[in-house]
């Protein structure tokens, strides 16, 4: 892979999938946009591949699974040229054909980060894959609206997505920021981790109606069910649930909240200014 083909992967591929995450990147300490770079990429092409509509559910689900496992380096990146070939052509959007195109490009890109910093892109995007593939096995069949079970899915699944962003962007942090915070490094990642997972609940609470109609509920089913209601029922009376929600937007408040403590730590002014814990 030359310097030309990088160029662009962080450019005009990156900014087209995301034109807010290309520009807050560009002002960020040069060390930490590669990574980052690669870490985005990754999660967007992983996410667009478990989120296309025309394959059924067992190729979209062996699909993302060969692609996580070539990202660990456990299968070659020609893994990645079958899965563009069965995949891109499927895209309506041209920004998301032309990142499914660019799949080998980013694994070969992947393989020329240092040792630290491909360890640390792997790490979270195995998070990641793992929570897209949970996804796809509760809720891919799509018949009608299923529900997490147990609050501690939910709190799994918002980890999985989201609050091990928090650890790798503290991490990466860490490692190329000289001075980059006034607290300690474990203080770092357990406040990035819940501001991670504050923000994927906002999410969550934000689209409860379009999941709903999807098929699938985040909210658990226990607590949906002490309130009388199932999650079939829930757009038809959707003022039930409203304990349930005053709940769940506290606990997402509490996240925020350590967002806040992070981004006050955080000594570099360039570095403060980022969307953290957001890959997707």
């Amino acid at each position: 892979m030359n310097t030309l083909e990088i160029d662009r992967l962080r450019g005009p591929v990156l900014r087209s999938v995301s034109r807010s995450f290309y520009l807050s990147l560009r002002i960020l300490p040069g060390a930490l946009r590669d990574p980052l770079s690669l870490a985005y990429l990754l999660a967007r092409a992983t996410d667009t591949i478990a989120d296309t509509p025309e394959p059924p559910l067992e190729l979209r689900s062996e699909a993302l699974r060969n692609l996580a496992v070539a990202i660990q380096g456990d299968l070659p990146i020609e893994t990645a040229t079958s899965i563009r070939s069965a995949f891109a052509s499927l895209q309506r959007d041209e920004a998301e054909r032309a990142l499914i195109n660019s799949l080998p490009g980013i694994l070969e890109w992947l393989d020329l980060l240092n040792d630290r910093d491909r360890r640390e892109v792997r790490e979270v995007l195995k998070g990641i894959n793992k929570g897209q593939m949970l996804d796809l096995e509760r809720f891919g069949a799509g018949k009608g609206p299923r529900a997490l079970a147990t609050a501690a899915d939910l709190d799994e699944y918002t980890y999985l997505v989201a609050g091990c962003v928090g650890e790798f962007w503290t991490r990466i942090c860490f490692a190329h920021v000289q001075n980059f915070c006034d607290r300690s490094e474990s203080e770092m990642l357990a406040l990035g981790v819940q501001y991670g997972k504050g923000l994927q609940l906002i999410n969550i609470l934000r689209d409860i109606g379009s999941d709903l109609r999807a098929g699938r509920c985040y909210l658990p089913a226990g607590e949906v069910h002490s309130l009388g209601i199932t999650p079939e029922g829930i757009l038809a009376k959707p003022a039930t649930i409203e304990p349930l929600l005053r709940r769940w937007r506290e606990k997402a408040g509490h996240g925020l909240t350590a967002g806040i403590e992070y981004a006050c730590a955080i000594r570099s002014r360039r570095i403060r200014l980022q969307p953290h814990c957001r890959l997707l």
